[in-house]
């Protein structure tokens, strides 16, 4: 009689302490992979960046698209803007991440570059007119990413909630090389479907 809910409340225990555990695992991550982002020198940082975009220009060669949802660069994101402009002329329609809640998926608005932006609550950059759209492939920066294509971000989980609506769009992950970190995924990650960075393109559809 006693015996079972013995056992019980031990693995309560030890599931709770084991999602302590992963948690605070994480949280050591981002703050070990933001350090790491944080100490690359200016010049050092430009170059990895006109990389990124090298890449990220032959992989749209290769897999066209019409619309791309983009990222304004935050807490030493790879800047890819003068590339945005560059797609932007060539005809390509972009939009920004609207946040409208601490629990809701992001929404998208079509943005050019010069329009103007202004930062909304949580410090990201919003157009002033927001016509909402949905882009065709999303670009996803990336505090972190492992070999399966799995993504740290900064744990509000904005993105693992817009991924999970249907129809999804095609997404392309953005990081440093220096990003790439073991890591186990949570039940509710979804996989990006390329991960590019400074050097590597890396497939994620065929883990």
């Amino acid at each position: 009689m006693t015996t079972q809910p013995s056992i019980a409340c031990e693995i309560n225990a030890n599931v709770v302490e084991t999602t302590h555990a992963k948690h605070e695992s994480k949280a050591n991550l981002r703050r070990t992979l933001l350090a790491a982002r944080a100490g690359l020198p200016g010049d050092v940082r430009t170059g990895l960046d006109t990389a990124i975009a090298d890449n990220l220009r032959a992989y749209l060669r290769r897999s066209p698209a019409q619309s791309l949802g983009v990222f304004w660069p935050i807490r030493g994101e790879p800047d890819l803007r003068k590339l945005y402009a560059e797609l932007a002329a060539a005809g390509m329609a972009l939009a920004l991440p609207v946040m409208t809640g601490r629990q809701a998926p992001l929404c998208f608005a079509a943005w050019a570059p010069g329009a103007a932006v202004t930062l909304d609550r949580w410090g990201l950059a919003t157009p002033v007119d927001t016509l909402l759209v949905t882009p065709q492939v999303l670009l996803v920066p990336c505090l972190g990413f492992n070999a399966q294509g799995f993504r740290l971000g900064y744990g509000g989980g904005f993105y693992d909630r817009t991924l999970a609506l249907l129809p999804r769009p095609r997404t392309i992950g953005i990081a440093y090389t220096i990003a790439q970190a073991a890591f186990a995924a949570d039940a509710h990650d979804i996989a990006l479907d390329v991960v590019l960075t400074d050097l590597i393109q890396r497939d994620c559809r065929d883990r």
